[in-house]
């Protein structure tokens, strides 16, 4: 994937990638709760708090009993809450 002249949501998928220090390209699908809470800049527990009282509407999936988040929902979640025009 190339990160210039793309779209916000891919722009924010690129962010997501380099916080991660991965390729692009290589984005897991599903992103654990350590892994989502650094990409969002946030606590793990804060993460937890928001599923428990289903705060801030961030989806999740579950695997099995365990949190997982969908690189694509992130970006989406970041993208419906980015004010101004970057």
């Amino acid at each position: 994937m190339n990160c210039i002249n793309r779209d916000r949501r891919e722009e924010i998928r690129c962010e997501i990638a380099a916080t991660l220090g991965t390729d692009p390209n290589r984005l897991p699908a599903l992103l654990t709760t350590e892994q989502a809470a650094k990409v969002l800049g946030v606590k793990p527990a804060t993460l937890q708090n928001w599923r428990s009282l289903g705060r801030h509407d961030l989806p999740f999936v579950r695997v099995g009993r365990l949190p997982r988040y969908r690189t694509g929902d992130l970006a989406d979640w970041i993208a419906g809450r980015t004010s101004g025009k970057n």
